[in-house]
């Protein structure tokens, strides 16, 4: 298989001293809360630090709560109808004893960080905050911005190590048929048989009810292995021969009347 087109690896300038978000890094230092809205994903600070965060790369917490049995889907549907948000509904079910305090922490942090790495992703457009100085109701935990940037920064490191080309990150997955494959863990078997020509990374995640980074891990060592590829881009029709000029019918007649006085 052919990489081509392998961008540069974006980590952060030490001698620059930039980080990832400029302004997350200056919201955290004066203790903000409210919501960073981003091209990628969502992330939402309380005091400085992010306590949630979502993005459409990423399963949200219903997702990881329900897909494995921890939560029943219609307990998480009854919870939701009634709040405005996926915190909000979590530390209802959790007051309620739906949920145990530990299992709703560990999910909450997966799809924090999970989402997180996302919304931090590069970005084409500038970030947009919504100052809330309203207190952050529940006991869910929250991560200062320093350590979601060193997580996000770790993730981004191991991809790259894994299979430089991020094209299978975001398009349909075809499966590719290597020489001689090298045997698959139950992990990727699972990601590998997702893989249908219309599903992304993101789709098979929600599928198998795993955070997405996770399966990019997968997605990118199979890639490395020869046993998948992104859909190839498709080629565009090639343009029609120009068609011959149309003779201009008042053009053709002085030219005939000029023939016929030049044969005079």
């Amino acid at each position: 298989m052919t990489v081509t087109h392998i961008p540069p690896l974006p980590v952060r300038d030490k001698a620059a001293g930039r980080a990832l978000s400029p302004m997350l890094t200056r919201l955290a230092e004066e203790r903000a809360t409210g919501v960073l809205v981003r091209e990628h994903g969502v992330l939402h600070l309380a005091e400085g630090r992010v306590v949630h965060a979502e993005s459409p790369s990423s399963p949200g917490l219903d997702v990881l709560l329900t897909a494995h049995g921890t939560l029943a889907a219609a307990a998480w549907q009854q919870a939701a109808a009634r709040t405005t948000g996926p915190l909000r509904t979590a530390e209802i079910l959790l007051e309620s004893g739906l949920l145990p305090a530990g299992a709703l922490e560990l999910c909450h942090l997966d799809a924090l960080y999970d989402a997180g790495y996302f919304a931090l992703a590069p970005s084409s457009t500038p970030g947009r905050f919504r100052y809330d100085n309203a207190p952050r109701p529940g006991p869910l935990p929250s991560v200062p911005v320093v350590a979601l940037e060193r997580e996000t920064l770790r993730r981004r490191l191991l991809l790259h190590r894994l299979w430089p080309d991020p094209a299978a990150d975001s398009a349909p997955l075809i499966r590719a048929d290597p020489v001689a494959p090298a045997p698959l863990t139950p992990r990727q078997r699972a990601v590998l048989d997702r893989v249908d020509g219309v599903r992304t990374a993101t789709g098979i995640a929600r599928n198998l009810g795993r955070q997405a980074f996770h399966t990019l891990v997968d997605v990118r060592r199979l890639a490395a292995a020869g046993r998948l590829a992104p859909v190839p881009p498709a080629v565009p029709d090639p343009a029609p021969p120009y068609p011959p000029p149309v003779a201009d019918p008042d053009i053709a007649l002085l030219k005939r009347l000029r023939d016929a006085l030049e044969a005079l």
